[in-house]
């Protein structure tokens, strides 16, 4: 048995994987993404300490409401810094009947990552950016992490949803959108992509912590342009 350290709880999320969640975000994250939306979990310190218990009779509160498609989602931060936790968490929620679902940079890959993914129903995976240079610059790993990743997720036979935060004037064009549709067509674990829209309603985190909100230098995008980006990126997949 292990304990967890977890930044926050949502108990009835319908942002974060199929049907209504019980969404565990983690403390810790290897990355520092440039537009990372809960800055809060970066920090290793911090949190509060969990028994998979503990998470797992907090979720079964909700059960109810989860329907055929909902369940558990564990995000962050990056969960997978604490794989002997959700492997855990996971398989009391199996016994459970409980959906699981793993939100993931996939920047993190060892044996007990593979036990977990072996434990996930459905897999969210971000592909931050679709060139190498990009994802060290602004995200802090390569972009053959999570590629390795999907890999490891396709040859278990998982569902995956591709996402990606469009920021203008960074991946908001054609050769991304070719990019990204060429690694759907690659893996045949991926059944959907979604683009989100870059937002700045987290840089009040950035400065009730005191630090830089690095992408506030960017314009937010607009929610027009990326529905168009994605109905032209559905087209791509077809």
């Amino acid at each position: 048995m292990s304990n967890g350290f977890v930044s926050s709880i949502q108990t009835l999320g319908t942002l974060d994987g199929p049907g209504v969640r019980f969404v565990v975000f983690f403390q810790g994250c290897p990355l520092r993404c440039g537009y990372c939306h809960n800055p809060e979990t970066q920090s290793m310190s911090g949190g509060k300490e969990y028994t998979a218990d503990q998470i797992v009779s907090s979720a079964l509160r909700y059960r109810e409401y989860f329907g055929n498609d909902g369940g558990i989602t564990v995000s962050g931060g990056e969960p997978l810094l604490q794989p002997d936790f959700v492997a855990e968490v996971f398989e009391k929620c199996h016994q459970n009947g409980i959906n699981t679902c793993l939100d993931t940079s996939g920047c993190v890959i060892n044996d007990k990552v593979k036990k977990v993914i072996a434990l996930t129903d459905y897999i969210m995976l971000d592909i931050k950016f679709t060139n190498n240079a990009d994802y060290e610059n602004y995200v802090g790993c390569q972009l053959s992490k999570p590629l390795e990743f999907l890999r490891l997720a396709d040859n278990m036979g998982k569902n995956v949803r591709l996402r990606q935060v469009i920021v203008p004037s960074l991946n908001d064009n054609d050769d991304n959108l070719l990019k990204l549709s060429q690694i759907v067509k690659e893996y045949s674990c991926v059944k959907t992509v979604e683009l989100l829209p870059f937002k700045k309603i987290c840089k009040t985190k950035y400065d009730a912590l005191n630090r830089e909100f690095l992408f506030d230098r960017y314009d937010a995008a607009s929610p027009i342009k990326v529905k168009a980006l994605q109905e032209k990126l559905n087209k791509l997949i077809k």
